[in-house]
């Protein structure tokens, strides 16, 4: 079944597979869909991502806490870690929404992964949820940054190269898909001095620039 390549990717298999199904499906695609199952999950990765911030920043008060939670709940995170384990892949949507790439809407994606943390739940528990969610957000954990709250990619790329005296990044369009009404962008950033080159994509042209800005930052601060 589809739902197995899910399954591996999130190294969990479900007990029950019609939650997982479930999870998946779309309201577009009828009923039963992964609304109720959504917002169960909000809850829980809010509470689970509450506690996995609370543990490793000690000192970090409650405002700052609060907000770097937000920058790991929020609709962008969602969607790429949906992405990661390929859910626009198995998604079940209507026709209208398979027509308009419902499959690659970074709400629909978000939603599917809120859905999915709420099936896991219901499937094995809180014990379990929350054990695929810090797996999940490990790679996220480490790299979370207070000093970064507030800023988007394009600002803290900017002022990483220029704490280092060195030019500003180049953003170029390298692919434009989809109708009018309903483009998706693919754009490069490029810092000559660093040799780097990353790529993001999104929605708008601003979107895609932030994704590759985001990749530009990983890479460059990584070669330090």
């Amino acid at each position: 079944m589809p739902e197995g390549a899910v399954e591996r990717r999130l190294a969990y298999q479900f007990r029950d597979a019609s939650l997982l199904r479930q999870a998946l499906t779309h309201r577009s695609h009828g009923t039963p869909n992964n609304e109720r199952l959504e917002f169960l999950g909000d809850g829980l990765l809010n509470f689970v991502v509450a506690r996995l911030l609370y543990d490793q920043f000690a000192k970090l008060p409650e405002g700052d806490l609060s907000r770097l939670r937000a920058s790991l709940v929020n609709q962008q995170t969602l969607s790429e870690l949906s992405a990661s384990l390929s859910l626009g892949d198995h998604l079940l949507l209507g026709e209208g929404e398979l027509k308009s790439g419902g499959f690659r809407r970074p709400s629909i994606l978000a939603d599917a992964f809120e859905a999915l943390v709420g099936a896991v739940f219901l499937d094995g528990g809180f014990a379990t949820a929350e054990e695929v969610l810090a797996r999940l957000y490990q790679p996220l954990m480490a790299s979370a940054d207070p000093a970064a709250l507030g800023k988007d990619p394009k600002t803290r790329l900017q002022e990483f190269l220029q704490g280092r005296h060195l030019g500003l990044p180049q953003y170029s369009i390298v692919k434009v898909s989809g109708e009018a009404h309903e483009q998706h962008f693919r754009v490069e950033c490029a810092i000559a001095e660093l040799g780097l080159k990353s790529q993001g994509e999104g929605p708008s042209r601003r979107a895609a620039e932030q994704e590759a800005a985001r990749a530009a930052y990983e890479l460059a601060a990584d070669s330090r």
